[in-house]
């Protein structure tokens, strides 16, 4: 019995390992489809490994921080292949340490991964996407430079979009993948028709505003307002997801708002477009899911009370209550036994 629970022990976290990296990998993939290049330097406007590897520390914990190495390490294997230089490891090193750091430093400021309260969405902006993110950002760059892949006059433009496209990972994929952790029931029936609503407008709304020639991306906003009112941070996340994806496919495509920019033009719209867009549906659905638990909170205080009440009636002799309050559909007020301090008069 000793020697399962020593071989479970062993087993589990090498699993964990395995699972998050083949997670890592396969978001990195994703992001690898569409590439933007800004002054010699590819890079990707939506880094979705970087968020899949903090939801995994918040949900598994600072254990799985080898499996977040290792997916980096097969991220970079698959670019370069076998001619990967040793500097590589500085990138593997820089994109570990970032959600290692905004865990860390989540947990410092009690972020609870609910995002139950708007202080976690707001605590995840600054600290997982804005703040840790400039560690992987910084070492990918700066690594750029010391090979001479880009001069050192392109440093601050290539960190720059190297340091949206992490803050990107982390605004959208995140608060996603931490809701679904969360998710333990199918949703009401009486919820599928609002949903499918929802789905089809997505569908043809947010194509038309991405690609259109006329500049109608603000027509996703009255979306991300209905997903984050009806469905909080799982709605508002997945409608984000999918307008960031449409939008990253015009980029890089170059049509629709985005036709006939030039690469640093392209970049700065998608990225504020995009930012924009996250930050507006998890505050707001963060906002709201807070507003609603109070209120449930609320009405569960009320309703114990009023059980309490009750109870306390209940446990009265009648000839307690004063004749004008025995109607029974009259609010009853207890009328003080003799002897009690109410019934004392001052001598």
């Amino acid at each position: 019995m000793v020697a399962t629970q020593d071989a479970r022990r062993a087993v589990v976290p090498g699993l964990w390992t395995l699972a998050v990296a083949a997670c890592y990998y396969a978001a990195g993939r994703l992001g690898l489809l569409r590439q933007l290049t800004v002054e010699n330097a590819v890079f990707t406007p939506i880094w979705p490994a970087t968020g899949v590897a903090l939801a995994a520390l918040l949900i598994v914990g600072l254990r799985c921080w080898p499996g977040i190495a290792l997916g980096a390490f097969l991220v970079i294997l698959s670019i370069a292949g076998p001619s990967v230089r040793p500097t590589a490891l500085i990138n593997v090193a820089g994109n570990t340490a970032a959600p290692v750091c905004a865990y860390l430093l989540l947990c410092r400021v009690g972020f609870r991964p609910e995002l139950a309260r708007l202080r976690d969405g707001i605590s995840l902006v600054v600290v997982g996407a804005l703040l840790g993110t400039l560690i992987s950002s910084t070492t990918g760059t700066g690594n750029l430079v010391l090979t001479g892949r880009i001069d050192l006059d392109a440093f601050l433009t290539v960190w720059f979009a190297w340091w949206v496209g992490d803050a990107m990972g982390v605004l959208i994929i995140t608060p996603l993948l931490l809701a679904a952790a969360r998710a333990r029931a199918p949703l009401r029936l009486r919820r599928w028709p609002e949903a499918a609503a929802l789905l089809v407008t997505a569908v043809l709304v947010v194509p038309l505003a991405t690609r259109s020639s006329v500049s109608v991306l603000f027509l996703v906003c009255p979306l991300l307002i209905w997903a984050a009112l009806r469905f909080q941070v799982a709605g508002s996340m997945l409608c984000a997801l999918f307008t960031s994806v449409m939008a990253t496919i015009a980029a890089t495509d170059g049509v629709g708002p985005f036709q006939g920019l030039t690469h640093v033009e392209v970049m700065s719209k998608l990225q504020a477009f995009n930012g924009t867009m996250a930050l507006t549906a998890l505050l707001l659905s963060a906002l709201i899911t807070e507003q609603l638990h109070t209120r449930q909170s609320v009405e569960r205080a009320c309703q114990e009370l009023v059980e309490v009440l009750e109870h306390l009636t209940a446990g009265q002799p009648p000839s307690r209550w004063p004749p004008e309050n025995r109607d029974p559909d009259t609010p009853r007020r207890p009328h003080p036994a003799p002897g009690d301090p109410a019934e004392r008069k001052p001598r």
